[in-house]
């Protein structure tokens, strides 16, 4: 088998199950999801909707004043955390698009401000309605007033109130930048737990910033474990866990409302002639499951998501193929873990995420290490931008649907064959603003060294 391996490589007579087991590249289609999502959703025993997506993006603007002044970045977008959204025809052959079969975007959030990645949405929404929750508890903001100004936040009163408490959170790398940057800058005593997989400059990052790294010999669910039950001791600790928590997923789901009106600022329709393809890079399942709540709650029927893992670390596949009720490890399939997408090295999803998904989510396909790497070139030659391996993951998706054939016969069952040439396929990046030019420049040598 050759080192890169393309959509198109796959072996069409063989079982998901199977390829998975041999970290081949595969493509899983959900047989329970639903047509028409539900207005509320079940999730972790309570119910979620499209009104508790509006709030945190509600949150998000009460906070922007104070966003921008405690981060300098933001002060050109008056506090707003967003990312663009770019067109990418020139990367259709290197997506697997050939003509007639729609047009490729990006959602850049590689680009995303304070913490250079898509967890700066969930993570910084967690530390903000934390901060929230203590500043009403002790009198720095009015209950129910909404004429409270959010800079106030960051006068000696608030932050010696925040700096009681700690915010801790396990990580791979890139939550805990999100949550360490945000906790740390509004004065917070805030520690990560790293798993061994880390990045060193995202250690070193964040320690410039104050944070505690805790570094762990395990992987991520180990990184997850030792900070949860360290956190656990302590009750001025909040934990912020990206395996449970509901404030991280629903952070992620406000990136719906802006990418609804970015799509219609671009003249995209999303109907059921204009079919929209979303394509999400996962890790233990929470971004990409809000993100995909959030679009289904505005979109309905005529967007399809698609979560991309890596060979070795197919957690959120290997759950959503076992159902609820079970909880299997990618090492009980024989696998890894071991993958350069770092953000992406987990060995078991998100249960609350998992179960979201089930009436939801389209299906799982999994990419190659090299892959990542000759696409991350790919997408610099082509666009310029600069990309971690993770955030290429997504960009696999299109040949998976139209390049093979367990793709084609889901779109023709589907109804969404006639329609591709009106289709929009949308890429969802997820790091890379913040990686040292040292760092960028090692990646793109493996990836021109692959061709």
């Amino acid at each position: 088998m050759p080192s890169v391996v393309s959509p198109q490589d796959c072996l069409q007579d063989d079982a998901p199950a199977a390829q998975l087991r041999r970290a081949e590249p595969c493509l899983w289609l959900n047989p329970h999801r639903q047509s028409i999502p539900a207005a509320r959703q079940a999730v972790a025993g309570d119910h979620i909707s499209l009104d508790d997506t509006e709030k945190a993006a509600a949150r998000f603007v009460r906070f922007a004043p104070l966003l921008e002044s405690v981060f300098p970045e933001l002060q050109a977008t008056g506090g707003v955390i967003e990312s663009p959204l770019l067109p990418a025809s020139s990367l259709h052959a290197a997506a697997g698009l050939a003509a007639g079969q729609g047009a490729l975007w990006i959602k850049a959030d590689h680009r995303l401000p304070v913490a250079g990645s898509i967890k700066a949405r969930g993570g910084i929404h967690e530390v903000l309605e934390l901060a929230e929750r203590l500043a009403l508890q002790h009198g720095l903001l009015t209950p129910r007033s909404g004429a409270d100004d959010y800079r106030a936040l960051a006068n000696p009163a608030a932050r010696a109130v925040f700096a009681r408490y700690t915010v801790a959170v396990g990580s791979t790398g890139n939550l805990g930048l999100s949550i360490g940057v945000a906790a740390s800058a509004l004065g917070f005593h805030a520690v990560v737990h790293m798993s061994a997989d880390a990045k060193e400059w995202k250690k070193q990052r964040l320690r410039q910033r104050g944070v505690q790294v805790v570094e762990h010999a395990g992987d991520y669910e180990g990184a997850v474990a030792a900070g949860r039950a360290q956190a656990a001791q302590d009750p001025f600790s909040h934990f912020v866990d990206d395996e449970r928590s509901l404030s991280l997923l629903l952070g992620y789901s406000a990136a719906a409302l802006h990418l609804r009106q970015q799509l219609q600022d671009a003249g995209i329709a999303v109907d059921a002639q204009h079919p929209l393809f979303v394509y999400l890079p996962c890790g233990v399942g929470g971004a990409p499951a809000g993100i995909t709540f959030g679009l289904r709650q505005v979109l309905g029927a005529h967007v399809h998501c698609f979560f991309a893992e890596p060979v070795q670390s197919p957690c959120f596949m290997v759950q959503m193929m076992a159902g609820q009720g079970a909880h299997p490890s990618v090492y009980d399939w024989g696998l890894t873990n071991r993958t350069e997408a770092d953000g992406l090295a987990v060995p078991r999803a998100s249960l609350p995420a998992a179960e979201l998904m089930e009436p939801l989510l389209a299906g799982c396909f999994t990419v190659c290490d090299d892959t990542l790497f000759r696409q991350l070139v790919q997408v610099l030659d082509a666009t310029g931008e600069r990309i971690e391996p993770s955030a290429a993951a997504g960009l696999s998706g299109p040949g998976f649907l139209t390049g093979t054939e367990t793709g084609r016969t889901w779109l023709h069952a589907q109804g969404l064959w006639p329609h591709l040439a009106q289709a929009t396929h949308l890429v969802w990046t997820t790091g890379g603003l913040y990686v040292p030019p040292e760092a960028y420049a090692r990646f793109e040598e493996r990836g021109r060294a692959l061709g």
